[in-house]
């Protein structure tokens, strides 16, 4: 990991851990998914919020936030593809939520994935 890129994972923690509870256990799990699933995105901050890309130099490719409640979101720099069935073309790129549970952490999983596929 380069310099840029250790600074950067620093200030996504720092951001983390200056969460109030419970919300910080919260973002922090999401983040531990997120690298897991993806360990090639690098973590940085991104508008003030941490957020996930492929390397320090380019877009963010997914943004975790805390405003009333907690958000993991998709920019549009990732590649998006329409939903089908019932949404026909519409693209999800936000997901909000306020706990997380075994399908939520699985669900996650699977977007971060889709971003990195």
């Amino acid at each position: 990991m380069s310099s840029k890129d250790e600074k950067n994972l620093s200030q996504v923690v720092d951001k983390l851990a200056k969460t109030d509870e419970p919300r910080r256990s919260i973002m922090q799990r999401v983040h531990e998914i997120i690298v897991e699933v993806a360990p090639d995105l690098k973590p940085r901050i991104w508008y003030g919020m941490p957020a996930y890309a492929l390397s320090a130099s380019t877009p963010a490719l997914l943004t975790l936030r805390t405003d009333e409640r907690l958000n993991l979101a998709i920019t549009e720099k990732a590649d998006f593809r329409p939903a089908g069935g019932r949404d026909g073309a519409l693209m999800p790129a936000a997901w909000y939520f306020e706990t997380l549970d075994e399908d939520t952490e699985k669900r996650i999983a699977e977007i971060v994935r889709s971003v990195v596929s």
